[in-house]
């Protein structure tokens, strides 16, 4: 809902176009998430990841009178810095709130990358690869091919291993997939830190009506 100022709920800043999905298809599922249904404008910044960490304040500048808040999503992996996340985004957060958006913005680094929010045992994840080899089980078959440990939750090189499956059964690569997933795979179980701050400042700040 926009509020009495005229401003709408939410603006978003991500690093390319199978975050912007990802993040359309988690907003869409307000309810399951537990806040309320948000008013959003959703960007994608020309430099990708380097370009949100260290201009997503600059971006976002002309902003903070037309929205309520304000996040910006990366991937770790991609943005070329070694700190580990939660430093890289309180830098970021420190520099959003000299930019205008002091206690109503946050960063949210991925940690290897966004393709660890895939990685889940839901039956939708297969479905969604396109994952049709019989009677060999996605995760078994990540295990042969040295990118899952056993008993580890998701792999170590996540986006390797959606790139691997998705070559392997010939589907080509696409955003779609990205939307499918985030709007399908249960995060009941997600313990992925980056994810739990996305959920925990979207219920803070946008709590479903009791």
């Amino acid at each position: 809902m926009s509020t009495d100022l005229g401003r709408k709920d939410l603006i978003l800043l991500v690093a390319d176009k199978n975050m912007e999905a990802s993040l359309k298809g988690l907003l869409s599922r307000f309810q399951a998430l537990g806040f309320r249904r948000v008013i959003f404008d959703l960007y994608v910044h020309p430099d990708r990841d380097p370009g949100c960490l260290l201009r997503g304040h600059d971006f976002l500048r002309p902003f903070p009178r037309l929205y309520e808040r304000a996040l910006v999503l990366l991937d770790h992996q991609g943005c070329g810095r070694k700190e580990d996340r939660s430093a890289l985004e309180g830098d970021l957060e420190r520099r959003l709130g000299g930019a205008g958006w002091e206690n109503r913005a946050a960063a949210v680094v991925i940690s290897p990358e966004l393709e660890n929010w895939v990685w889940s045992d839901s039956p939708h994840v297969e479905r969604a690869l396109g994952w049709e080899r019989g009677s060999t089980p996605l995760r078994s078959w990540l295990q042969e091919k040295g990118l899952l440990e056993a008993g580890a939750a998701k792999p170590a090189r996540p986006k390797e291993a959606v790139e691997l499956a998705l070559w392997t059964v010939r589907k080509p690569r696409s955003s779609a997939i990205y939307f499918e997933l985030a709007q399908s795979v249960s995060t009941a179980g997600c313990t992925d830190p980056a994810f739990l701050k996305l959920r925990r400042c979207l219920r803070e700040w946008f709590p479903a009506p009791v």
